[in-house]
């Protein structure tokens, strides 16, 4: 039943046309990710590690989004192994590995060289330029705002 729901979730998601660039302030972080149709992987992930309520919490929290393109550069059935039933202490490792407690909009997240994930681990925040990257992953979109938190989209899968 669990799997029926998560792939019904999986559907809605990817019929919703909802930008990614819209202001989502009425929206929490996971109803937002849903709306805008480019993290339906992230979002499963997110449910397989039952942390959809964490993520729908009081917050603040920032998060640092793969989109699903990022997934896809995983190795071929990385993703399925990750979202077994017995892999979601890993895999919630690796979504905490994407957050840090606090809302950090994109001006202050250039003025650090690292950050404290949701799981105690650190980030290391790069600045060249425009371009800002967190690991090796490229942040391509930043300060989308959500009701308790803020998004900033990335196009790497962060792996602790």
């Amino acid at each position: 039943m669990k799997v029926i729901a998560m792939m019904f979730a999986l559907t809605c998601a990817m019929f919703t046309t909802v930008p990614v660039h819209s202001a989502s302030h009425g929206k929490d972080i996971v109803d937002t990710a849903v709306g805008a149709g480019s993290f339906n992987t992230l979002v499963a992930a997110v449910q397989a590690a039952d942390l959809v309520d964490t993520l729908k919490g009081d917050g603040p929290f920032t998060v640092f989004a793969p989109t699903d393109e990022a997934f896809a550069k995983l190795p071929a059935g990385t993703v399925e192994d990750l979202l077994k039933p017995e892999n979601k202490e890993k895999l919630q490792a690796i979504l905490l590995y994407h957050v840090v407690p606090g809302k950090v909009a994109a001006a202050d997240v250039v003025k650090v060289a690292s950050a404290k994930t949701a799981n105690d681990m650190d980030l290391k925040v790069m600045v060249d330029g425009n371009m800002v990257k967190i690991n090796e992953a490229q942040v391509v979109q930043t300060d989308i705002m959500t009701s308790n938190g803020i998004i900033h989209v990335i196009d790497t899968v962060l792996i602790p």
